[in-house]
């Protein structure tokens, strides 16, 4: 959700699909129209480019949109929406591929223009300040957005009181609980939320947050159907599966309210479930602790674990500038079976090929190079890589081959701890080529220009799965959501169940 494809990097459109398509269920493209350009006054600001040339961009949009429908791939024309800066940024989708953008200076105006269309507005990085692109809840109308952005590379617009801050982006901050995502359902609305990315080097980053819907399939009138009926939710980097009711109503929809309403909550994660919050309105009902449930259970026979395989690290670009990135070759064989594959992916030239049922090939280029643009804060992404899921007996192994390095791991060993191997001998190679630096009494300068293969601590499924049956009291709030969290940080937001009060 919420790719920033500029003017200047429009020819690489095409590009930006097929990593969609290689990555993703759908997209929701969103051009960015806007541009730095020179005041009178000679100062640089921000605006809209020339018609001329974001019209011939927009047909081009339209082009490859059908081009990849007709391949049948979900993909949604869309394009960010700024106005004059008063009521946040929203980003502006439709359901056929037959609009045109507008550019109104108000949301209302906005709404107004794509009144009887298929077009929905979905506010962005919320919680920046009033009047200065955060989001005004005085003007907002949930049939137009029925659902927002809580999460995204902006950080997180949940509150202001949150973990996850909103620093990245540091010349649109602070941000203020006056403008943030709880503040809305406080005033009444009813919305949905999801996690967007606003990515601009590369669609799809991880870590910058995906949206997830419930859809009855994977076509287009099903997934805007999930859209509009807020039947939506959003993850900060892993894909977290959550199904989540209360009383036979899913996300989005509303109840009556009752002292003894049934809540049904599964969640499989990605990685080690840390913990479930239960929240009624803005307030963490009950926390449900996961880690400490699980870990000392004994593991025999055949299990299902996940664990992530990441490539890269590298030399340090101060002292190499001219080496930015690695090519990686490998393999992964099981004697069990290999269940599911995850690709946690921020750049371009990613490959995964001859998936079976107990192997698979792949091609990564890692890059010590940043995914930000503009004004952006630094990325911190070093790494590419995968989460594996596999399904064989505790006592078993997994056979790597990456660039010509074939090692093996014991399940139990891999269940223990992560396993971290370095390229040392192509380091030594390259200080001694460079500088003819050969020895020192301590590893640092070998250690730190090395490439790395970290194989992350499997998980076993207990420790990444959790089913909640409970009955609460839904009379004494207005909406009941829910917050998960994984011990690696990565989180997923479920969208409320609205509460309806009784006479």
């Amino acid at each position: 959700m919420h790719s920033n494809l500029h003017h200047e990097h429009i020819k690489d459109l095409q590009k930006w699909i097929d990593q969609m398509k290689a990555t993703m269920d759908f997209w929701p493209f969103a051009y960015y129209p806007f541009g730095m350009v020179r005041h009178e006054s000679g100062f640089m600001v921000e605006d809209k480019y020339d018609d001329e040339a974001i019209n011939k961009d927009w047909e081009y949009v339209r082009e490859l949109t059908n081009k990849a429908n007709d391949e049948g791939f979900p993909m949604f024309m869309g394009y960010e929406w700024q106005g004059a800066g008063k009521d946040g940024d929203h980003n502006v989708y439709f359901k056929d591929n037959e609009q045109y953008m507008a550019y109104p200076l108000r949301y209302q105006e906005l709404k107004q223009h794509f009144e009887g269309k298929d077009a929905i507005a979905i506010p962005h990085h919320l919680a920046y300040q009033l009047g200065h692109r955060g989001k005004n809840w005085d003007t907002h109308c949930d049939k137009f957005s029925p659902f927002v952005e809580i999460y995204s590379s902006h950080g997180s617009s949940e509150n202001d009181t949150g973990s996850i801050d909103m620093v990245r982006h540091i010349h649109m901050g602070p941000r203020t609980g006056m403008t943030c995502v709880e503040r809305g359902w406080q005033k009444g609305h009813k919305y949905g939320v999801i996690a967007s990315g606003d990515n601009h080097s590369c669609p799809g980053v991880y870590g910058f947050g995906y949206c997830a819907v419930l859809a009855e399939s994977n076509s287009k009138e099903d997934i805007w159907d999930a859209f509009i009926s807020k039947r939506v939710y959003g993850v900060s980097k892993d894909k977290i599966k959550l199904d989540f009711c209360i009383d036979d109503a899913v996300m989005g929809q509303t109840i009556k309210a009752s002292k003894n309403s049934k809540l049904n909550l599964e969640i499989i994660a990605s990685n080690a479930l840390d913990r479930i919050e239960i929240i009624k309105d803005s307030d963490v009902f009950e926390m449900i602790p996961h880690t400490s449930t699980w870990e000392k259970e004994e593991l025999i026979g055949k299990i299902k674990f996940k664990f992530k395989l990441d490539l890269g690290w590298g030399p340090d670009r101060r002292v190499f500038p001219d080496i930015e990135s690695k090519h990686w070759t490998g393999s992964l064989r099981t004697p069990g079976k290999l269940l599911s594959i995850e690709k946690c992916w921020s750049n371009f030239n990613q490959k995964l090929e001859n998936v079976t049922d107990n192997s698979c090939d792949f091609e990564i280029t890692s890059y010590k190079t940043t995914a930000s643009g503009k004004w952006m804060g630094p990325s911190a992404i070093t790494t590419e890589g995968f989460i594996f899921e596999i399904e064989d007996d505790v006592d078993s192994y997994i056979t790597f081959e990456i660039n010509g390095i074939e090692f093996e791991v014991s399940i139990s060993d891999l269940l223990y701890s992560s396993r971290v191997i370095p390229l040392l001998d192509d380091a030594m190679d390259l200080l001694k080529d460079r500088y003819d630096f050969e020895e020192y009494y301590r590893s640092d300068s070998w250690w730190h220009n090395a490439y790395k293969i970290k194989i992350g601590q499997a998980v076993p499924e207990i420790g990444y799965t959790r089913k909640i049956e409970k009955e609460i009291d839904t009379t004494d709030c207005s909406l009941v959501r829910i917050r998960g969290w994984q011990k690696n940080g990565g989180a997923v937001w479920s969208t409320p169940i609205f509460i309806e009060k009784g006479d």
